[in-house]
């Protein structure tokens, strides 16, 4: 059973590590992959914000999701599942919970910027493409905008 709640300070480590093993799932090779840690590392502070949650199946650490802001935008900055979960739902639950944390939020419009390989999995759950944003880690590379409209009534 996947159980969704909120990150701690002393899981920020291992929350990190799942973020780059996540991101590794594309095929990126090591160059790429370290180029990538300094955005995916997670300090304690970001892990006691408020905006981060994690999924967990055993008390283990599968997954994470990063939602940023108030209405009536907010970002989808973090959404990782660790590879051998991935396929199995926890992206899916993490998902809703950002859907449903953006509701409560008041945010009509939550945007992201997609891995090209995941980009699918956000427009199969009903994110539109909007543009595109450049890489934060990766100078000249561009990612997929995209944004989910969010239904804030009852």
């Amino acid at each position: 059973m996947i159980k969704i709640q909120q990150a701690s300070a002393s899981r920020a480590a291992e929350l990190s590590a799942l973020a780059l093993r996540s991101k590794g799932y594309w095929g990126y090779d090591q160059t790429f992959l370290e180029a990538c840690r300094a955005e995916l590392t997670f300090s304690a502070a970001d892990c006691t914000s408020g905006d981060r949650f994690l999924a967990v199946v055993n008390e283990v650490a599968v997954g994470l999701v990063l939602v940023r802001g108030s209405g009536p935008t907010g970002e989808l900055a973090a959404l990782f599942v660790d590879p051998p979960w991935i396929g199995t739902g926890v992206g899916r639950s993490l998902l809703q919970h950002a859907r449903d944390l953006a509701r409560r939020r008041g945010i009509v419009r939550l945007q992201l910027d997609a891995d090209p390989g995941a980009e699918s999995f956000y427009l199969r759950h009903g994110a539109e493409r909007i543009g595109e944003s450049p890489s934060g880690s990766i100078p000249g590379r561009s990612l997929p905008r995209l944004q989910f409209m969010i239904n804030t009534s009852p």
